[in-house]
């Protein structure tokens, strides 16, 4: 039994030693039913996984520690990982109390007299809770990250059709370029380098580095200068 460190009185009776391995398989066999019929959102199903292996309380210490490694197995099975960059245990080290008073429902501290059909939203509201709080955190460290990062060059690339990318070969070597060199490098004819020059300009891939007739030059647009790697 749990006892109130304090007082001494008994704050809740867990089942009996026998009757643990029944309900625990009774609990995976749920889980693995629920994750495969999604019949429930996920973190529902990972917050009513918490409440009753907490409620069951197979071990005589770490049951708390072992359920919220639990909900995250469960989470990252099924989508939920966002490749562990995120953690409840920060949002339940805050709201601590709020934790405890969530698991403690039901009409009595005795497992058999109610706390197995308690109302359990309580606990899922505060779990659902820390699962938005605990996203909300990455997502705000996701765009403070992209506000000061460099622009994702692959993803620049992609926008780029493989002449052009080729291209990128001579600009990494001179800023500025003439179309007769452009055609030489790709292998063009003058005619085509001058074509491909006003093209890529109409499309925002090339600037026009000198305007003069004579001496016309190119520069990479702005936003591709950066995806140059020398």
């Amino acid at each position: 039994m749990i006892r109130n460190s304090a007082s001494g009185a008994i704050t809740y009776l867990p089942p009996e030693a026998k009757e643990v391995a029944g309900l625990m398989g009774e609990l995976v066999t749920w889980i693995n039913d629920e994750i495969e019929s999604r019949d429930l959102p996920v973190p529902v199903i990972a917050a009513l996984a918490h409440y009753q292996f907490a409620t069951i309380h197979p071990y005589y210490d770490g049951n708390g520690r072992t359920a919220r490694l639990l909900t995250t197995l469960i989470l990252h099975r099924c989508g939920y990982g966002l490749k562990g960059i995120y953690s409840l245990e920060e949002y339940y080290a805050r709201h601590l109390r709020g934790y405890y008073d969530a698991l403690s429902v039901g009409p009595s501290h005795n497992y058999h007299l109610g706390r197995a059909e308690a109302d359990v939203s309580g606990f899922v509201q505060y779990f659902c809770e820390g699962m938005a709080d605990a996203f909300a955190k990455v997502a705000a460290r996701a765009e403070a990250s992209s506000l000061s990062a460099p622009q994702d060059k692959a993803a620049l690339l992609h926008e780029l059709r493989p002449l052009q990318r080729q291209a990128l070969g001579l600009f990494a070597k001179h800023r500025i370029v003439t179309s007769n060199e452009l055609a030489t490098y790709l292998g063009l004819s003058a005619r085509q380098g001058r074509e491909q020059c006003a093209k890529w300009v109409s499309e925002g891939i090339l600037a026009v580095a000198n305007a003069s007739k004579k001496g016309r030059s190119y520069r990479l647009a702005e936003r591709f200068e950066g995806a140059i790697v020398e």
